[in-house]
This record gives structure tokens, C-alpha cells and sequence, in this order.
């Protein structure tokens, strides 16, 4: 008891650590009432992150979108609102940033970063309608970026089918080389896993958002305003210029993760039969990290190691996804009821004091 007392000595550290593990012990106890073996399913989950150089790379590659998706929530978040349309703010990422690997003949000192830059700024302006929507007419943004998702969604496939279609496939052309965005020796250092310069990208990004957020006057007013409007409005400050410029930095960091995902990842973009998921699942790497920019990085690769791991529990050990969906549900649950995880401790903090004050 003492041992953990001294370790979990601040809430934003023994929190989520064992939040992690009580969601751990929940799926394990389903697989095992499922007729599963916790153990080997675990175990195969560990192999398949960690069993190969490849693996690993992928993992990572898996990783990336989730950290700015997360950090496209979380900042709107941090203002006040709440962007449900992070999915279709990828999306548009994807599609304007394949079309300026596809069509554009630049060397690629120029051709990559402007294709990212176009893809955040197509993420950014996709997020400024809906903060437009609400600064000016009141709506809604939780209605207004789910409809934006659908409305990304289908204009991407229409650019995918007729726009940019390479003949006879349900894909765009390949884009060039010149726009490509992986990092190439790391690629054959890892036997030709999927890593690229968004990974690196993500966690800069990171950086950014805790300096916009807590070390500039802009940022100072973009909590004031998502913390109570009306108190900042009364201190003079321009509450709705405040939404929209919250909305489009959250939606150009979703966008900048689409980009990523285009030029670094399938260097094409395929018709799509459902949204891809990132935006839906960066919710939960948000709350993961407690919209704390750095915890979302942690929230990332946990989120993302579990769900690519998730097919080595699958294949190897033949559990059902819907039990590992289970698992990674439990996590996010426990994350989400922190006094739940205070309750839990209790003991060992009460345990604690009596000590403090036996030793004074």
C-alpha cells in the first residue's frame, strides 16, 4: 500500500494509469465469462505491436491520425464547443491535399508542404462554416459538423469517382512522388512499414496547441469565451470571433491529419463506403487525455496500440472484435469516471495521511 501511495501522488498521473488497468481487468474478466483466455489474448495483442520491426512501424502509423483528430477535439473543446465534425474535417484534408499531390508538378521541397498546408487549410475553412453557423445564426455546432461530415463524405467520393478517378479502378491516380510524405530510410529500416512525417507533424502540433492555448492573449480568450461567453464579452472581447477562429484551429489540425493519412499512408484516395472513423474515435482520444495536449499524444498511442493490436487478439487467439471493442470501451469508461478510479484509491490515500501525520 505504501509502495502505491508514493507512486500515484497527483490525480493527472494515477488517474488514467489506473483507469488503464481496471478497463484491462474488465476485458479480461469478458473474455474469460466468454470461454477466452485473458492471458493469451493479451500476450497476442503485445506480439502483434511489438513482434516486428513492421508491426511496430504500423502501429505508429496507426497511432498518427488519432493524435490529430484528438487534438482537434480537444481544442475546440477547450473553447467550448464541441466538434462533432473532426471526421468530416479529415475527410477534406484527404481530398484537397490528393488533389495537389496528383495535379501539381513542383519539386518536392514544395510540393509535400504545400499539399499538407492546402489539406489543413481545407480542414480549417470546412470547421469555419460551422463556426460561422453558430457565431452568426445560433446553431447549433453539434448539428451543423454532423452534417458537415456527410456533406465532406459525399463530395469526396464525387471527387474520387469523376474527378481525380485513375480509369477502371474505384481510386484516384497515384499521387507523384514529389508529394509523397513518408520518410523513406525509415520505411526500409522497418521493413516497409507505413511511417511518415506526419508522426512528427502530430507531436509538434502538440506543442503548438499548449502555447496557442495557455502562453498567448489569443489563447486566453478562447477559453474565456468557451468558459463564459458572457463574462468575456463584458471584458470586451470578441466572443464570436473568438468561435470561429477556435473552430477552424481545431478543424485545420483534423485536416492536417487527413493530409497526412493521403500523402504518407495510401498515396491515393479510394472510394469510400463508410467514414473512415478517425474523427469519431479522436473523441475518445480526447477524453483519453483529458484534452490535455500532451496527454492526448499518450491517449493516441494507447488508443491506437489497442486497436491495432486488436487483430493480433483476433487472429491468434480468435476473440471476437466485439469483445475487444469491449476492452477498449472499458478503458475510456474508467478514464471518463475519474471518481471512480478516487473511490478505488481511497484506501491507500487514507493509508497515506495516517502515515504523514504518525511521522510528524
Amino acid at each position: 500500500m505504501q509502495v502505491l501511495s508514493k507512486i500515484f501522488t497527483k490525480q493527472s498521473t494515477y488517474v488514467p494509469l489506473v483507469a488503464i488497468v481496471l478497463g484491462l481487468l474488465v476485458g479480461a474478466i469478458v473474455m474469460w465469462l466468454g470461454g477466452y483466455d485473458p492471458i493469451v489474448a493479451y500476450g497476442a495483442m503485445l506480439d502483434k505491436i511489438f513482434g516486428s520491426t513492421y508491426d511496430f512501424g504500423e502501429a505508429i502509423r496507426q497511432v498518427t491520425p488519432l493524435i490529430f483528430t484528438g487534438l482537434a477535439v480537444a481544442f475546440a473543446f477547450r473553447a467550448g464547443l464541441f466538434n462533432i465534425g473532426v471526421e468530416g474535417q479529415f475527410i477534406t484534408g484527404m481530398t484537397a491535399a490528393t488533389w495537389i499531390g496528383i495535379n501539381l508538378n513542383l519539386p518536392w521541397f514544395i510540393h509535400m508542404p504545400l499539399a499538407v498546408i492546402v489539406g489543413g487549410i481545407a480542414g480549417a475553412l470546412w470547421a469555419g462554416i460551422a463556426g460561422w453557423l453558430k457565431a452568426s445564426r445560433g446553431v447549433n455546432e453539434v448539428i451543423s459538423t454532423i452534417m458537415l461530415n456527410w456533406i465532406a463524405y459525399y463530395f469526396a467520393n464525387f471527387m474520387v469517382r469523376v474527378v481525380m478517378v485513375e480509369p477502371g479502378q474505384n481510386r484516384t491516380k497515384d499521387i507523384q512522388g514529389t508529394a509523397s510524405a513518408s520518410i523513406d530510410w525509415l520505411v526500409t529500416l522497418m521493413d516497409n512499414a507505413r511511417v511518415h512525417w506526419g508522426t512528427v507533424v502530430a507531436i509538434l502540433c502538440s506543442f503548438v496547441f499548449y502555447y496557442v492555448l495557455w502562453k498567448t492573449r489569443q489563447g486566453y480568450e478562447l477559453r474565456a469565451s468557451g468558459f463564459n461567453p458572457d463574462a468575456a464579452h463584458y471584458a470586451g472581447m470578441n466572443v464570436k470571433g473568438s468561435i470561429v477562429k477556435a473552430m477552424m484551429f481545431s478543424g485545420g489540425l483534423a485536416g492536417l491529419g487527413g493530409a497526412f493519412e493521403s500523402l504518407g499512408v495510401f498515396k491515393s484516395m479510394a472510394v469510400m463506403n463508410a467514414l473512415p472513423g478517425y474523427g469519431f474515435d479522436g473523441i475518445a482520444v480526447s477524453l483519453l487525455g483529458g484534452n490535455n495536449p500532451f496527454g492526448i499524444i499518450f491517449g493516441g498511442i494507447l488508443f491506437g496500440f489497442l486497436s491495432y493490436g486488436s487483430t493480433g487478439m483476433s487472429f491468434e487467439a480468435d476473440v471476437p472484435n466485439e469483445i475487444i471493442r469491449i476492452v477498449i470501451g472499458a478503458v475510456i469508461f474508467f478514464v471518463a469516471i475519474h471518481g471512480i478510479v478516487k473511490w478505488f484509491l481511497k484506501p491507500f490515500f487514507r493509508k497515506r495521511r495516517e502515515d504523514k501525520k504518525e511521522a510528524a
